[in-house]
């Protein structure tokens, strides 16, 4: 079931790790060529109580464990702010939420870790992103938000995030992709628009299926109002069967340009394909206006001896494809 310990019945992790177990005893497959993954209901957010109940009790006859976390501008479910008309402050307060999950994740799988004996238990992040409060004028059932430059910030954010613990997240999803809270797709009648949130999906495309390399970010600094601030710039970077690269980049900054040196460990690398997303923080895709925000080609780099000088404008998402 879903979200056992609210919407799905309200249970104790004891009684639901009980009730797992005895479904997952009869819950198998009837044909040789079939696989069955059997994915235990996780926590809600920091509940790490909830995971090590469930992986103490029944770790045995699972595969995997889900983790739902949402990111919210404010904390207050009544007020959760709005998704087109933030302030500075707000904007920093969001981006710094969504860092959190390289937190949870971490956390949650040192659990799974520790129970997991000789196998890899999967962490599921299965419901994740943006959550505000609805647009004006529709119905509050249907969860229907907007979609900016910020949502694909944090777009950008999380799939690097997951990026870099790809051994234990085993997949992981928008909660809806359609008119539902973080979606890559508005719909009304028979109109279409893609979201920002769509564009970061369709250049991070090509870390599926590849392998993970190390990267690390140096001399890279704080940036935020107040308490909440974030690292200037965020990262992953990955291999594909074919040897190419595929650097993902994300400016955080509201309003200041960033410079890097992308230093690489063998010479010889160009650039094949290049693409951005940006604009001004609020900017987003109506019907009448579908393609304000939209990947579009990125030119502001220079190939050096061993690597890349790249510009990043401010409140940015940028993919680098190289090959020799």
């Amino acid at each position: 079931g879903n979200e056992a310990w609210g919407c799905g019945g309200s249970m104790r992790p004891e009684y639901y790790a009980d009730l797992c177990r005895q479904y997952a005893t009869y819950l198998r497959t009837y044909a040789p060529d079939q696989k069955m993954v059997k994915i235990a209901s996780g926590a809600n957010s920091d509940d790490y109580n909830w995971t090590k109940t469930v992986m103490e009790r029944a770790g045995g006859w699972v595969d995997a464990v889900s983790l739902h976390y949402y990111t919210l501008p404010h904390d207050d479910w009544q007020h959760k702010g709005s998704a087109l008309d933030f302030t500075r402050a707000e904007y920093y307060t969001t981006l710094r939420k969504a860092l959190r999950m390289d937190e949870l994740v971490e956390n949650h799988s040192r659990i799974l870790r520790q129970y997991q004996g000789s196998r890899t238990v999967g962490l599921i992040v299965d419901e994740w992103g943006t959550w505000y409060d609805v647009e004006p004028g529709t119905n509050p059932g249907f969860l229907y938000q907007q979609n900016t430059v910020r949502d694909a910030l944090i777009a950008g954010i999380t799939l690097n995030i997951f990026n870099k613990h790809c051994d234990r997240v085993k997949m992981a999803c928008l909660a809806q992709m359609v008119n539902v809270l973080q979606s890559v797709l508005l719909t009304e009648g028979d109109k279409m628009v893609k979201t920002p949130t769509y564009h970061v999906f369709h250049m991070y495309r090509y870390h599926q299926g590849a392998e993970l390399l190390s990267s690390t970010l140096v001399g890279v600094k704080e940036t935020g109002e107040g308490e909440w601030t974030v690292p200037e710039v965020t990262e992953a970077v990955s291999k594909d069967k074919d040897g190419i690269l595929t650097i993902t980049l994300n400016n955080l900054s509201f309003e200041e340009k960033k410079t890097l040196h992308i230093n690489l460990s063998e010479m010889g690398y160009k650039v094949r394909e290049a693409s951005i997303v940006t604009g001004e923080v609020q900017a987003h895709n109506t019907f009448e206006c579908p393609d304000l925000v939209k990947e579009e080609g990125f030119t502001s780099y220079k190939v050096t001896e061993n690597g890349l000088d790249v510009e990043l404008p401010a409140a940015s998402v940028t993919m680098l494809r190289l090959d020799k």
